[in-house]
């Protein structure tokens, strides 16, 4: 017994040298990515903006933070940011369980259409909330009511933009779990409240934190809908950092507000960290086709009405408006005007920003993939407080002022040895910035779901990580990693915040094109605005829809 002790000592302490020297090269090619495209941008924006003569003026920090109006924006963008993540959860998670366990016609279709307004634009968004809730909006015509300029027109929005992110994080890991686990619990004794509460809901706390934070992230970041329906009374960090840059020129209150928003959404990302360790367990999960069932009952198929009408009302309807208002022309005017060219916007034909679209999209989603799934399988590695500091590390291009990052690109990559301003691979650069997030958040509590002692077991039969992550984890993940793939597509097309500094005029893509036409006066332009906007819609709507249909195995997984 002594021999195979001091025989199997030294395997262990092998495996686990090797098993750390494999989290850190993992971590490495995500490090060195957000190292050179996310973190010295953003450094050398602030430094451009509090550095003058080579001497630092942090003074100027406690100058800003003393002014009033500034501190109010700060309010706002907080506690706006708080209840709309509330709201969305309470909206969008009958619609998660719903995905996740009833299985009914049209639920795939139905499944591309949910996520198609996540990836609008917010300035899309924002003026199709405009036309439901303003002046002469559906709700004023209706019954006289108007909720333009009040903060109940940025919630909704917020719901519409958000929805999306909690039924397909959280119902991509509800589908999954064992349902035998609850039923277990209620044949001993338990109602079906109390079976979900202690059995299923602690098995979807990581899946609901990391849903929540993406939404409290993206509200708290947001732009275009605040600055169309919140009209001069209501500003989020975003906003004023905007307009600190581009209308006012004050390029050292932006950086200040920038930094104070990086601190604030890296203060949110250690406590999420921290109180999703805690919870981590190991999940019994199952095939999708395996637990979704049609639904039985008055009360089951009382849910299910009610999740539609809300998708019906909340989702479908501000599509519609924009499908009308693209055909108000005759004889599609609207549309056959994108294919001509225009001089006083871009160089090419607007219709053209579809190929660019596409074209960017695809390359940011393989470059969101790679980096992405590479930093989730570090993750899986528990190592202390320098893979949790990696995790939030992973998160902060959601937290940070887009507007931010977008100029630091051209002030940081216009110079050898990274002089990539006048290159097209610095658009997909941007966009991948915002798709590794939702990989890793998609992935990685599926991933953490495995039964590590499987990967043990493989390990001691002599697999290497690679062959452990290829032959455990992969089966297990390939329909969260077509999940974070149809994510980092959608969210790319969508991209504008970054893309509107760095996309060249003869390269625009959909989200630009959309933003300069609205931009400028005049009926063509409003309507070229919004058959783009459709056409974006239609594109994102069609390649969710091809993701729904793929399979990978005779399970159903995908």
């Amino acid at each position: 017994m002594d021999l195979a002790r001091t025989e199997v000592t030294p395997r262990v302490r092998g495996r686990s040298r090797r098993g750390g020297a494999a989290r850190l090269g993992l971590m490495a090619l995500p490090v060195a990515f957000f190292g050179v495209f996310f973190a010295y941008p953003v450094a050398a924006i602030v430094a451009r903006g509090l550095k003058v003569d080579g001497v630092w003026r942090l003074g100027r920090i406690w100058d800003v933070l003393a002014q009033s109006d500034i501190r109010h924006v700060l309010w706002f963008t907080t506690w706006q940011a708080l209840a709309s993540t509330a709201l969305t959860l309470l909206i969008a998670l009958p619609g998660a369980y719903v995905f996740a366990r009833f299985d009914f016609r049209g639920k795939q279709v139905l499944r591309a259409v949910v996520t198609v307004p996540f990836v609008l634009p917010t300035v899309v968004v924002g003026t199709a909330f405009l036309a439901l809730v303003g002046r002469g909006g559906l709700l004023d015509e209706l019954w006289g009511v108007r909720l333009d300029t009040t903060v109940w027109a940025i919630l909704l929005a917020h719901v519409f933009f958000n929805y999306a992110v909690v039924v397909r994080t959280v119902g991509g890991l509800w589908s999954q779990l064992d349902p035998r686990q609850e039923e277990a619990a209620r044949m001993l004794g338990a109602s079906r409240f109390a079976a979900w509460r202690k059995v299923t809901l602690p098995a979807l706390g990581p899946a609901v934190a990391a849903a929540a934070l993406m939404v409290f992230l993206f509200t708290f970041t947001s732009f275009g809908v605040v600055q169309i329906l919140g009209g001069p009374a209501f500003s989020t960090l975003e906003v004023e950092i905007y307009r600190q840059t581009s209308e006012i020129f004050d390029l050292s209150t932006a950086a200040v507000l920038t930094i104070i928003q990086f601190v604030a959404v890296g203060a949110v990302l250690a406590v999420h960290a921290w109180t999703v360790r805690r919870r981590e367990t190991a999940l019994r999960l199952v095939s999708p086709e395996t637990t979704a069932r049609r639904p039985r009952g008055a009360g089951q198929w009382a849910l299910l009405a009610g999740v539609l009408a809300t998708i019906a009302v909340l989702l479908v309807l501000p599509l519609g408006v924009l499908v009308q208002r693209s055909l108000d022309a005759p004889d599609f005017g609207y549309y056959r005007a994108l294919a001509s060219d225009d001089s006083g916007i871009f160089l090419v034909a607007p219709i053209e920003a579809i190929g660019n679209s596409l074209e960017y999209a695809l390359a940011a989603t393989a470059i969101a993939v790679l980096i992405g799934g590479l930093a989730a399988a570090a993750l899986t590695r528990r190592a202390g407080r320098l893979v949790r500091g990696f995790d939030a590390l992973l998160m902060l291009p959601l937290g940070v002022s887009a507007v931010t990052v977008g100029f630091g690109f051209l002030i940081a990559l216009d110079e050898p040895p990274l002089n990539l301003r006048s290159s097209w691979i610095l658009v997909p650069l941007a966009q991948a910035l915002v798709g590794v997030p939702f990989v890793v958040r998609t992935m990685l509590p599926v991933l953490r779901a495995v039964d590590g002692r499987l990967r043990e077991a493989a390990a001691v039969l002599g697999a290497s990580p690679w062959r452990v992550w290829r032959e455990v984890d992969l089966p297990m993940v390939r329909r969260a990693l077509l999940v974070a793939a149809g994510f980092a597509f959608a969210v790319s097309l969508g991209e504008f915040g970054a893309t509107v500094f760095i996309a060249r005029p003869d390269n625009p893509t959909l989200p630009v094109a959309v933003a300069r036409l609205l931009g400028r006066a005049g009926d063509l332009n409003y309507g070229q605005a919004m058959a783009l906007s459709t056409i974006l819609m239609v594109v994102c709507a069609v390649a969710l829809l091809l993701l729904e249909r793929v399979r990978t195995d005779r399970t159903g997984e995908f």
